[in-house]
């Protein structure tokens, strides 16, 4: 038996009679150096051997821990509604007033903390704008936005792979408000909108204020879009477009594979469905490989894809963006309509942002922290939570999406644990119609600390009294 081998088998058994316990730190590569007299490499050979195993994980500055067990991902549920229908769902108007709240632990907010995001440099982007361009960050922008940034978002897609114009980007309050707009431009009331189930809230409230019907095709977790389903739901209706998420559902972090982007997108032009493609989670890949937007395989031009820098730099300076193909200037008239243009100063400073700025090495960090984070939460929903809750498994995003044991209502947990200052999101605000009355969403967007801790162990606790 090789050295490693011998090493491997040594804290293997230890890990099997819970010498080292799951969840738990292994020796540091120099220890089991020091403490076996073996070369580092050896050593690391063996850490290596048992990660392959399943066995152990490696986290990024920290080094090797005890994998927790798993929980199962959740179970695969066909929606209730097979029919268009209207948005249906009371359970909407609780976002709006648990984003007021400000004394809560975010886990219900799908975005990054402040600490994991470069502040500095944009306050000093921000500052420099206002102090080297006062009059244009202080006077209205175009409907389109300023050309700098248009141009720093064109070069972010073409190294993806997709031909996006400067030209044909506009430049909107988050990514919200370009889906709104495409909507708006697309559709009239009463026409038929192909989202995901289950989907973003957000959508389902834009859907809903534009007076339009839903149709929903299941997201499968894991897996990402069901395009099998898809084709079926565009041969049975005519529907005028389709917002989906491929790159990392809200809330199940699913990725739609690329073989099954060409296919729904061969689909919708088939049917003549256009595709508004919600890309704000594809730069969030914990692998660091990026995924194709469906922009990269719209051979007919019919994809309006929209993205945003909230989840990757500043959620507060509420930059976003479309691309609007054929619809560009119809889509820039909208913008005008509407609020004229998005503000001067944060569209210069993320322009002088990334005009300085490694953009790719702060998602390298982001990611990393991203992955360990929901690595950690499954561990302590593995050890603290009621046997039987499932989690899935995503592999970007900001989401972990949890199916409690038979008993358990997402929306009974989430009334609990605001008692005690803990944000969650219910199951119910994903579906049109209240679906999923036994899961929730929770963020992976914290770093973690004894606090998020503390706060899933209690979570674990209510979770259980369902269930007693």
């Amino acid at each position: 038996m090789l050295l490693y081998e011998r090493l491997a088998e040594s804290l293997r058994v230890q890990i099997a009679q819970g010498v080292l316990r799951a969840g738990e730190r292994m020796p540091s590569i120099r220890q089991l150096a020091h403490g076996h007299g073996i070369s580092a490499a050896t050593a690391v050979q063996a850490c290596l051997q048992l990660e392959r195993e399943g066995l152990v994980v490696a986290r990024p500055r920290s080094g090797y821990f005890v994998r927790a067990a798993t929980p199962l991902p959740p179970a695969i549920r066909p929606p209730r509604r097979r029919v268009p229908g209207s948005v249906s769902n009371p359970a909407l108007q609780d976002v709006l007033d648990m984003l007021a709240r400000s004394d809560l632990l975010p886990l219900h907010s799908a975005t990054p903390a402040p600490a994991l995001l470069p502040q500095p440099a944009l306050a000093a982007a921000l500052t420099r704008s206002l102090r080297h361009s006062s009059a244009a960050a202080l006077d209205y922008a175009p409907p389109q936005g300023h050309l700098a940034l248009r141009q720093q978002i064109a070069k972010r897609y073409a190294q993806v792979g997709a031909a996006v114009a400067p030209d044909e980007i506009i430049i909107t309050a988050g990514a919200m408000e370009a889906i709104s707009l495409a909507l708006r431009t697309l559709t009239a009331p009463g026409d038929v909108v192909l989202v995901e189930t289950p989907t973003y809230h957000g959508i389902l409230q834009a859907v809903a204020a534009l007076r339009l019907k839903v149709l929903e095709v299941p997201n499968l977790p894991g897996q990402g879009i069901d395009v099998a389903r898809l084709e079926q739901l565009l041969q049975q209706n005519t529907v005028r477009a389709a917002v989906l998420i491929p790159n990392f559902n809200n809330p199940l972090g699913s990725l739609t594979s690329d073989a099954n982007k060409q296919s729904l997108l061969e689909s919708c032009a088939k049917h003549g469905t256009v595709v508004i493609e919600d890309d704000i989670y594809g730069e969030l890949a914990w692998s660091g490989q990026r995924p194709s937007p469906l922009r990269r395989w719209d051979r007919h031009g019919m994809v309006i894809s929209c993205g945003s820098f909230s989840k990757t730099l500043a959620p507060g300076l509420r930059v976003g963006w479309l691309a609007g193909s054929a619809w560009t200037d119809a889509l820039v008239r909208a913008k005008y309509f509407s609020t004229v243009g998005s503000a001067s100063l944060p569209q210069l400073a993320m322009a002088d942002y990334l005009q300085r700025h490694d953009l790719e090495r702060h998602l390298r960090r982001l990611r990393r922290t991203l992955a360990d984070n929901a690595q950690r939460m499954h561990e302590a929903i593995a050890r603290h939570w009621p046997q039987g809750t499932r989690a899935s498994e995503p592999q970007g995003g900001l989401s972990l999406w949890l199916q409690l044991p038979a008993g358990g209502n997402g929306y009974a947990l989430f009334e609990e644990a605001l008692k005690d200052g803990i944000g969650t999101s219910p199951g119910v605000l994903f579906s049109s119609r209240g679906d999923y009355a036994d899961c929730l969403r929770l963020s992976c967007g914290l770093p973690w600390s004894g606090r998020l801790d503390i706060a899933l162990r209690k979570l674990g606790r209510l979770a259980a009294r369902q269930s007693e």
